[in-house]
């Protein structure tokens, strides 16, 4: 059954976007991020323009969030005043994002820009992940106890001015850096429809060097300010939301979430990091080949 996308200007199968919407609300669940760097360029595979994919994604990103931060938060693993840190430095990134949204798209170049971006940054921090996972994994099979590894020097870090207490994180340092990487988290966010926690849980674990209990909970709720802010700035200032396709994503959303942190309360740390490498590594591979094959019609241009 098809139903009409009133934005997006097509119709789809509404089932198939209903899919989309639980198996990433389900990876939102399980691994603590948004989804977007994969719903996104699911939506844009199936035919989705990309400017109504990029914006509309991020109502699924706050409503499947909000689903696992609850679970997260039952759990009593959020820390609130991190999450709080990095969402006021996500409130002038979503300007500035949002801004740039808008030149962009108005120049044609917004499927371009999305695809070149998200092909090496998914691979680098899908290498980076999957290196850590591995090790750690192997270690752990010979009886070893892993080292810690931290493949950032972080003396500057501690020299950094505007202490805080984090206490759930077991922290004492600057805000800056939550600051700066709530910045251009949500900077992301709104240029390329993503939630930022594929960025964001890697940041919190080697950069911050927060507990992984506590990481995926507090991604959530970060995600959840900066995906809802975004979503209303998209829809008054680009009309860019597609609120049919968005209700559809959303239910499925919310559904999959909760499966999703129930089956993340079954494995270990290192293990949800080694799928999500797998995961991310795989997204990068699918936009690749996307850049690199030529299309079946060289004349077709696809528009806005």
């Amino acid at each position: 059954m098809e139903i009409y996308l009133p934005i997006a200007d097509m119709s789809v199968q509404w089932m198939v976007i209903l899919g989309m919407g639980l198996g990433v609300g389900f990876l939102s669940g399980l691994f603590g991020v948004g989804g977007g760097f994969l719903l996104t360029p699911l939506l844009v595979f199936y035919g989705i323009p990309s400017g109504v994919a990029v914006a509309t994604t991020l109502s699924h990103i706050a409503a499947s969030s909000m689903s696992g931060a609850i679970a997260q938060w039952k759990k009593h693993a959020i820390d609130f005043k991190m999450a709080g840190v990095m969402m006021l430095g996500g409130l002038f990134g979503t300007g500035a994002g949002v801004w740039l949204f808008a030149i962009m798209r108005r120049a044609g170049q917004m499927d371009l820009v999305v695809s070149l971006t998200y092909v090496p940054m998914l691979g680098i921090i899908g290498g980076i992940m999957l290196d850590e996972s591995i090790k750690t994994l192997r270690a752990q099979a010979r009886g070893n106890a892993p080292a810690r590894i931290y493949p950032v020097n972080h003396v500057w870090i501690h020299g950094l001015p505007f202490k805080a207490r984090f206490r759930q994180s077991r922290l004492y340092i600057s805000v800056i850096p939550p600051l700066v990487i709530g910045f251009l988290v949500a900077g992301m966010s709104a240029i390329m429809g993503i939630g930022g926690g594929f960025i964001l849980v890697p940041a919190m674990i080697y950069l911050l060097r927060m507990p992984t209990n506590v990481v995926i909970g507090t991604s959530l709720v970060q995600i959840i300010g900066v995906a809802v802010i975004t979503t209303v700035l998209q829809a008054t200032n680009n009309y860019a939301v597609d609120i049919v396709l968005a209700a559809i994503l959303v239910i499925g959303g919310v559904i999959g979430a909760q499966f999703g942190a129930r089956a993340g309360a079954k494995l270990r740390g290192e293990q949800l990091r080694l799928l999500l490498a797998l995961l991310v590594l795989a997204v990068a591979a699918r936009l690749l080949w996307g850049l690199l094959v030529p299309p079946s019609d060289v004349y077709s241009l696809a528009g806005m």
